[in-house]
């Protein structure tokens, strides 16, 4: 039996584990922390993902996702817009998403393990893949979907490691009064908030803020005080909610710049492979989509009898990957300019309140169409 290692147990690295494992190949996930767990992340996923989960039997509705079909943008001195979703999308927690995935995954065989992996090498057509627990794998194919930032990416000396992000993550779930099929986007100096409604009643509030914010205050209660609460419809939400976590989820070094596809053999997906803004709103489902691409390649060049044609599979998974994604992680820096500023982004509001197309045609650019 051909088998793979998946460094990374997300959206990404489950979703390739299920299709290589269902198609003959056995795969051994390696995630350093055990399921469930929260996961810094807007939890807006678009519809069209739902074709392709509905026919690997991953029924998302059985965790009564909240149904999303309209979107509303503020700037930060609180003008605001809103548009319909023309695909839609649903929230769903990654505690719960990324749960039912592992779930599924484990089913079918798929083998995991719950530990830090330390260092990846290539020798002689095998890699090997040392764990904190002294343990060394070795497989032909491995898949690196370990998420937008990890020590392993300076271990393999990648370039975007090295320019340091000015971006963090913040992530509550909340219980508020907020429409129920809305998500907003609401705009500060420095970054962005989006709010929408998830599973159970809650909702999940998730803003990147530049990290200059923080260094400017004592933590990110003051932070959030002095910065997020000049828009009059942040402080409101964060005034007339119950928040559910003793503390945020926090990641810091967020970076949205291009990286490689594929360096000395070793495949990247999701978040390690590339990120769209968060202004965008559709991280989650190109990271599906992508697991999806990459599991796909992996399939049309390895052989029962021929072996891994590895030259092939990394020119394919790489033009797909271009085809399907380049334009809309670029449409999204470029949205992510309009926005975060105060003049700037009630410029934007306006202008994209007065001209409904355009909003159109940028919510066009930064999704894709449902896939099988």
């Amino acid at each position: 039996m051909k088998n793979a290692i998946i460094i990374g147990g997300g959206l990404a690295g489950l979703t390739c584990s299920i299709l290589l494992q269902s198609k003959g190949y056995q795969v051994t996930l390696i995630e350093k922390k055990k399921y469930p767990f929260h996961r810094v992340c807007g939890e807006y996923i678009s519809n069209e993902v739902l074709p392709f989960l509905e026919s690997l039997n991953i029924r998302v509705s059985e965790l009564n996702p909240a149904r999303l079909i309209h979107l509303s943008v503020t700037s930060v001195s609180g003008k605001i817009m809103e548009t319909p979703l023309p695909l839609g999308g649903f929230g769903l927690s990654r505690y719960k998403f990324d749960f039912l995935l592992f779930e599924h995954a484990q089913k079918l065989g798929v083998q995991f393990i719950f530990e830090k992996v330390i260092d990846i090498n290539f020798t002689e057509n095998t890699f090997k893949i040392s764990l904190s627990n002294n343990q060394i794998l070795e497989s032909a194919i491995a898949i690196a979907a370990y998420g937008k930032r990890s020590n392993l990416d300076q271990k393999l000396k990648r370039q975007f490691f090295y320019r340091r992000s000015p971006y963090l993550g913040v992530k509550y779930h909340i219980k508020t009064d907020l429409a129920n099929n809305l998500i907003r986007l609401d705009n500060f100096t420095g970054g962005y908030c989006g709010v929408c409604k998830i599973e159970d009643d809650k909702y999940s509030l998730c803003y990147l803020s530049e990290t200059a914010n923080l260094k400017k205050y004592s933590g990110i209660s003051e932070m959030e005080e002095q910065i997020l609460f000049k828009n009059p419809h942040l402080k409101y939400l964060f005034n007339n909610s119950e928040f559910i976590f003793e503390k945020p989820e926090v990641i810091n070094e967020i970076s949205f710049e291009r990286k490689t596809l594929v360096e000395d053999h070793l495949l990247f997906c999701g978040d390690a492979a590339g990120m769209i803004t968060p202004l965008c709103g559709n991280g989650m489902a190109i990271a599906i989509h992508s697991g999806k691409i990459l599991a796909e390649s992996i399939l049309s060049y390895t052989h029962k009898n021929s072996g891994l044609n590895r030259l092939l599979l990394e020119k394919e998974y790489i033009y797909r990957w271009e085809k399907e994604f380049s334009i809309r992680l670029k449409s999204g820096r470029l949205i992510q300019k309009l926005f975060g500023n105060k003049h700037v982004s009630n410029l934007s509001v306006s202008a994209l309140k007065s001209f409904p197309s355009v909003t159109r045609f940028l919510v066009k650019k930064t999704h894709g169409k449902a896939f099988i």
